[in-house]
This record gives C-alpha cells, structure tokens and sequence, in this order.
C-alpha cells in the first residue's frame, strides 16, 4: 500500500524507494574487503577437513552438554571438556582467520546500522532483526 496514492507515473512510491535503495546496500555490502575476506575465509574453513572435523566434535559436546544441562546432569568436568574443544578448534589457524575476519565484518555492518539508524528513532539492525546479535 503506498502511502501516496497520486504518485506521478515513472516516479517511485517511498516504499519502492527504500526496496531498491536496501537492495543496492546489501549489494555494495557484497563488495566491501571485510565481506570479501569473510567470505573467503569461511569457504577455506568449510574446505579444510581438520577444521570440519573439529567443528562436529565440538558440535556433538556441545549437544551433549546442552543434554546434560537440561536434565540437571551436567557438571564442572563436562563444561571444561567443550571450552578445550572450543579452544582446540579457535586455535586452528584457518578457523582463527575467519573468527577475525567475522569479527572486522560485524564491526563494519554495525558501523552502517548506525549510519542506517542515525534519522531514525530505533536502532535499525537490532529492531528489525539484524545478523550480529549473537
């Protein structure tokens, strides 16, 4: 629904401006060296089959424990067990290169959020679902 019904033919209604204007964004995000470098570090993270193997070992503890924890059965011992698989895997060098590169891509996308939410009265990546509230 637009908000101006008498919008002159070739001209664009608010609502088609602020579509093409996302989409633009999200493309030129694409081209940016922090997207690029994280993009590239994680095909290389996804193609190494150490740190592949790595990722299901800590991803089956932490399964386990998140099992253990919901049945009141999880201990000090099984806690110390997924933090020295996390750190097993962190110290990988191509999953510590994508950790970086993750990281400089969260920062740059929360420095456009900000530019996105300076006119407006919420914070634009956190009220609409923005990809870095982990």
């Amino acid at each position: 629904m637009s908000l101006n019904p008498e919008t002159a033919a070739g001209e664009a209604t608010p609502d088609e401006t602020v579509d093409s204007l996302a989409t633009a964004l999200g493309e030129a995000i694409t081209d940016l060296p922090e997207y690029e470098a994280f993009m590239a570090a994680k095909e290389r993270v996804e193609s190494d089959e150490t740190a592949q193997e790595r990722i299901r070992e800590f991803e089956h503890l932490r399964d386990q424990y998140v099992t253990a924890r919901e049945t009141g059965q999880a201990d000090q011992a099984a806690l110390r067990t997924l933090q020295e698989a996390q750190q097993d895997l962190h110290d990988l060098p191509v999953m510590s290169d994508f950790l970086e590169a993750q990281s400089a891509l969260e920062l740059r996308l929360q420095s456009i959020n900000a530019r996105v939410s300076e006119p407006l009265a919420v914070d634009f990546g956190e009220k609409a679902g923005g990809c870095c509230q982990d």
